[in-house]
């Protein structure tokens, strides 16, 4: 139906005028009241209606309408699987997507498109929201636009202005931009679909990243973040390369994670850490620095790694006394070539993640890093010296994954 029967073709007219039977939505079989076809309402019990054309089916010419276009979120992709292709015949239309941005005149190619339409799929909304800079939302009215303006707020601090699409082809249709703020409190019309586009600049406090970032330029508490000279060592031994995913384990501030997607370009980072209030900081670089191929894992070391998609490279800033067990955990996931980077300042870690790489069949190397950083005094300069800090590089071939099993 696209957007409504203004959209139909003659074609599409001719089709629905020979239906012995019309099934539809209320509204949209509203649009046909002069149709003598027998008429059956889609509610929610979609398994009912595939019932309803099963009993009928070669006996009878059935059509189905279906607002926008009928395989975009919608029931075409069910009939199919349900009748098989060679039953099925789709005639597509414009969908509420194309409509919409058609309104505000940008091209969508590549855009990323969600439904919230009775889906419970908030933690993909966010990750998208995290890897785009624009997402099309199609909702319903319990996840509607107010709802969406205050999941972002919440979630995310905020950093998107909305576009929403209201009533799209009735003569009560709108559309315009609004402020998260305002769109939280706001009644939109039904049915709507939303954009979300990333702010430029304006008060979401983005930062230019570059590698060697000061420490003062990432959120973190009490100086406990990975040092922007430790940072700069520990990104070269794990030889990074565009595509890559790495896995950031006892991520801290994620200042390493953050980092590192300078050179990973459309590759995945998976920062896990077990500490609430670190994931939050973790989170809020991430916005920060506008980093959005980055996801936050919250979990207690070993735990949790099987689920996360496989490795190229593992960095462990943090493990304590489960360093040991991690270590083998980790890189009994690492893909071949795999190179796993440890930093520590406890000598005991030193020792065992040596020799827990080295069981495992890695090629090891163990570097320390002494860092002075100068301190102004009334007349000179003085050193001031931090914690020496051990970098360990474990590089496994590919004939050593039996070791980890």
């Amino acid at each position: 139906m696209g957007l409504s029967p203004d959209d139909l073709t003659a074609g599409h007219r001719r089709i629905i005028e020979r239906a012995d039977t019309l099934i539809g939505g209320r509204r949209l079989l509203g649009f046909f009241p002069d149709s003598p076809a027998e008429k059956k309402v889609i509610g929610k019990d979609i398994e009912a209606v595939v019932a309803c054309i099963r009993r009928r089916l070669g006996r009878k010419t059935i059509v189905v309408l279906a607002s926008g276009d009928p395989l975009f979120f919608g029931i075409g992709a069910k009939l199919v699987e349900a009748f098989g292709p060679d039953r099925v015949t789709i005639h597509p239309n414009i969908s509420s997507v194309a409509a919409a941005f058609a309104r505000i005149k940008e091209p969508w190619g590549g855009v990323r498109v969600l439904s919230l339409h009775g889906r419970k799929n908030e933690s993909e909304l966010l990750r998208a929201l995290a890897e785009e800079d624009c997402v099309a939302v199609l909702t319903d009215p319990a996840r509607n636009p107010a709802w969406l303006s205050r999941l972002v707020l919440q979630k995310l601090g905020g950093g998107f202005r909305l576009a929403v699409m209201e009533a799209l082809g009735t003569a009560s249709e709108r559309h315009g931009w609004y402020p998260l703020t305002e769109a939280a409190a706001k009644e939109f019309r039904e049915p709507n679909i939303a954009l979300l586009k990333r702010e430029v600049g304006g008060s979401t406090g983005r930062r230019p990243l570059c590698l060697g970032t000061p420490d003062a330029e990432f959120e973190h508490h009490g100086g406990l973040i990975t040092k922007s000279e430790v940072r700069a060592v520990s990104l070269a031994k794990l030889r990074l390369s565009p595509g890559q995913v790495l896995w950031d384990l006892g991520a801290g501030s994620g200042s390493v994670a953050i980092e590192a997607s300078l050179l990973l370009g459309k590759g995945r980072i998976v920062a896990v850490e077990q500490r609430s209030e670190r994931i939050d900081q973790i989170k809020a670089n991430a916005r920060r620095f506008a980093v959005r191929n980055l996801s936050v894992v919250q979990a207690v070391l070993p735990a949790g790694l099987a689920r996360l998609p496989k490795p190229d490279r593992i960095f462990i800033g943090g493990g304590g006394k489960n360093l040991p067990a991690i270590i083998p955990e980790a890189a009994r996931h690492l893909k071949p070539d795999g190179i796993v980077v440890i930093n520590t300042v406890l000598l005991q870690n030193v020792h065992d993640a040596a020799a827990a790489l080295r069981r495992l069949g890695f090629a090891t190397e163990m570097v320390q890093l002494q860092i002075h950083r100068s301190r102004p005094m009334p007349w000179s300069e003085r050193l001031e010296t931090l914690n020496p800090v051990w970098i360990i590089t474990g590089v496994r071939k590919p004939d050593d994954r039996r070791r980890t099993k």
